[in-house]
């Protein structure tokens, strides 16, 4: 008879089950020691090692709100940094082209070529120049103001460039060099009006009532065009008979229009042309330009430049405003007409009316001045009244 060993029949069963019974004595035991411990008030040494624990776990909490409120800050200034950024306005790189006419190519060879001199301001020169595809433009060369910190911004320009109207110089290119600026415009044939009101004074040209009629409709239409139809609304801040372009059939085109945003060192104060306002507040608003269309206006009727001599003595009042204040009051309005363009008594009715629209555009206060708007109705109706 064969002899049975103790483990050799042992069911795995029992086995199994007396594996588990010892895992729970030893779990019970170790969960009594546990409650013992914690229901047993600590003993005197060990409550700095208490007090230790819990001020790592202070520090630990004051040390992590730190670097969140730290992080959050550093987070929030990037975002702000990154969203600056992207809506910070581009700076002009040259060339800048707006018309598809003008190939960069053409115009840097156009420009290193003999150029014919048109004439020159205090602000820079003007010139010539016929691209290699036959198209004539002008080019203002204009010397870089290094007292003007403020770099153009390529939206000032393309604003300018998306200028449409018949009566305004649209920009077609702008370059920019180290000592000067370039801006192109389309040329205009017959000049400035100053140019034309000069070979008038010197018999050189011929200029009837009708024509200078037109100039004047052309001139007032273009800063209504400004004044109403561009959003936001364009200010000329500079306008003179040096700044209206004359096409080849004598229509007006307004040049540099609102330059004087993007290039301040442009706009000079030019004596005669410029409201009174501007010397006494430095206040700029769409009626000193009317003051300034006003004085055209006058230059068109009466034919003299408004720095002649004659306005500085005391019989004249001293402007060509005052002076046609002056004779309009008394009921002399003829008097101040250019004599070349006396003829007809209907056209002489008119240019009497159109002394009025003067001088009532370079009254002093800008708030008797009409508004762009109505003196495109006075003007374009001016031979019903």
């Amino acid at each position: 008879m064969k002899k049975r060993g103790c483990n050799s029949n042992t069911p795995p069963l029992l086995l199994f089950l007396l594996v588990f019974l010892l895992n729970r004595a030893v779990q019970c035991q170790e969960t009594m020691s546990e409650n013992r411990i914690l229901t047993e008030p600590p003993s005197p040494s060990r409550v700095p090692q208490l007090k230790n624990v819990l001020g790592r776990i202070i520090l630990g909490v004051l040390f992590g709100s730190l670097t969140g409120f730290i992080s959050a800050i550093l987070f929030a200034c990037s975002i702000r940094f990154f969203v600056h950024y992207m809506n910070k306005p581009t700076f002009l790189k040259s060339p800048v082209i707006f018309s598809p006419q003008i190939s960069p190519k053409a115009l840097h060879l156009a420009l290193s070529n003999q150029n014919h001199f048109l004439g020159s301001s205090p602000n820079g020169k003007y010139y010539k120049t016929v691209l290699d595809n036959g198209l004539t433009i002008a080019v203002k060369r204009l010397q870089r103001d290094k007292s003007v910190k403020r770099r153009i911004q390529q939206q000032d320009l393309e604003m300018l460039a998306s200028l449409r109207n018949r009566n305004l110089m649209s920009l077609r290119a702008y370059i920019r060099e180290p000592d000067r600026f370039s801006l192109v415009y389309d040329y205009a044939p017959n000049g400035s009006l100053e140019d034309a009101m000069n070979r008038v004074r010197e018999h050189h040209l011929q200029l009837g009532w009708e024509t200078r009629h037109r100039i004047a409709v052309g001139v007032i239409k273009g800063l209504h065009y400004l004044h109403f139809s561009c959003t936001p609304r364009i200010l000329h801040y500079n306008l003179k008979p040096r700044n209206v372009m004359l096409d080849s059939e004598f229509e007006p085109r307004l040049a540099d229009c609102g330059l004087a945003k993007p290039m301040p060192n442009l706009a000079t104060t030019v004596y005669g042309y410029t409201a009174p306002e501007c010397f006494q507040n430095c206040r700029y608003t769409d009626k000193s330009d009317i003051f300034s269309f006003g004085v055209i206006l006058g230059v068109l009727l009466t034919g003299r430049d408004p720095l002649d001599p004659f306005f500085g003595e005391a019989t004249s009042g001293g402007s060509l405003g005052r002076w046609l204040h002056h004779l309009q009051q008394a009921g002399h309005a003829r008097e101040a007409l250019d004599k070349s363009i006396l003829g007809e008594e209907i056209e002489e009715d008119e240019m009497v009316m159109a002394v009025r629209i003067a001088a009532v555009c370079l009254s002093d206060l800008p708030g008797d001045r009409p508004s762009s708007n109505e003196l495109v109705h006075m003007l374009t109706q001016l031979h019903s009244f």
